[in-house]
């Protein structure tokens, strides 16, 4: 059996012989400095080259200590061209006694630049990138890095505090059943939680993309040095100003701008929050793909207005587990999901749309509620 702490080196090359690990070995090595992932059995040593993670390096280092084969296959659309970067970095293969997953933890252009972030337009990676940096800079004046930063954590660990940007709520909401308690008990009132579902309208919806994200976007690019992103961004308000300063000055073309901005926050936070805040929300528990996903994910029932309103994103389950698949192929393949999730016991949640606008604020109040109880009793 393999020792944990004789690895190919921190350089990531592979040992002369193959080397076996226990997935109790494995797992030692999740730390910052230290990050070990599994894909297809084989063991690999992303320490160093995690910063060149094209998808970014907290994307992988999410999965360090972990089985990441499905998320490796789920998110790369080429994966044996992929496979030539992991040659390098590959220090053995898991023990032949170890299970593969460690089963004991076990407008539409913001829907067309997400089709080109998720890679599923053109079969060339390239191509998507290229009209993604077009679509969400030029046409919508953000960031693509910025947007596959965030977006591709929330993919790989929805509904994970620490993990998933989408539930760092920065002390403004609680989220799930686990961390209202954990407040509460400490003691923590940054805000009255229990009027949580209440002030939700006032902050939450039409502030976080006028406010919150253009704030974010701004500062990540000049931090980050992202300057091709924010060349494209600079196009988009200058193409802008330039059309409608003539109609309605300057004033009236950024009070135009944020009332749009005003209007789209609305759309985008009843759209995207439902799929996930009514769910399980809760620290990492090391579960597989699917058991992952089906937790922290619901669908909201199918129509042409459904489609059309959320982008095909009532088929949420599917692109969360198929990150890479054309949205009009969701409902191909929703009926093959639904058969292995009833084969294997897994809950499958479909609603209305009307009843997942409900639970938001009905999750929302539950979890003030539970802070309540615990800043009061315990």
């Amino acid at each position: 059996m393999g020792k944990g702490g004789e690895q190919g080196g921190d350089s990531g090359e592979p040992a002369a012989q193959i080397r076996f690990y226990t997935w109790e070995e494995i797992q030692k090595h999740n730390l910052r400095t230290d990050k070990w992932l599994v894909i297809e059995r084989k063991v690999y040593n992303v320490t160093k080259w995690a910063n060149r993670h094209p998808g970014g390096q907290r994307v992988i280092s999410h999965c360090a200590g972990e089985d990441a084969t499905d998320a490796f296959q789920a998110f790369h659309i080429n994966p044996t061209l992929v496979q030539k970067f992991l040659k390098p970095l590959l220090i053995g293969e898991l023990a032949p006694g170890e299970p593969s997953q460690d089963r004991g933890k076990n407008a539409q252009a913001g829907w067309l630049q997400h089709d080109f972030g998720h890679l599923s337009v053109f079969k060339k990676s390239s191509w998507n990138h290229i009209f993604h940096k077009f679509v969400i800079g030029h046409l919508k004046g953000a960031s693509a890095n910025w947007w596959n930063h965030r977006h591709f954590q929330h993919h790989a660990k929805p509904n994970i505090f620490k993990k998933d940007p989408d539930v760092n709520m920065l002390h403004i909401f609680v989220l799930g059943d686990t961390q209202p308690v954990e407040y509460g008990k400490k003691k923590l009132k940054y805000l009255p939680y229990n009027h949580q579902h209440e002030y939700f309208f006032l902050i939450f919806p039409p502030l976080l993309i006028p406010v919150y994200f253009q704030i974010q976007i701004i500062s990540t690019m000049i931090r980050r040095r992202f300057w091709a992103d924010l060349a494209w961004a600079i196009s988009y308000y200058l193409r802008y100003f330039l059309t409608y300063i003539p109609f309605y000055g300057i004033l009236g073309s950024l009070g135009l701008l944020t009332f749009v901005r005003f209007l789209e926050s609305h759309w985008f936070v009843w759209v995207t929050q439902m799929n996930h805040i009514p769910m399980e929300i809760d620290s990492e528990k090391h579960r597989d793909w699917l058991s992952s996903q089906m937790a922290a994910t619901c669908n909201i029932e199918q129509s042409f207005f459904n489609d059309w309103f959320t982008g095909h994103l009532n088929f949420q389950i599917e692109h969360h587990l198929f990150p890479t698949m054309p949205r009009h192929n969701f409902w191909k393949v929703k009926p093959l999901v639904k058969s292995l999730c009833a084969k294997y016991g897994v809950p499958y949640e479909e609603k209305p749309l009307g009843k997942a606008f409900v639970d938001i604020v009905g999750s929302l109040k539950k979890s003030g509620d539970l802070w309540l109880d615990a800043y009061l009793h315990k």
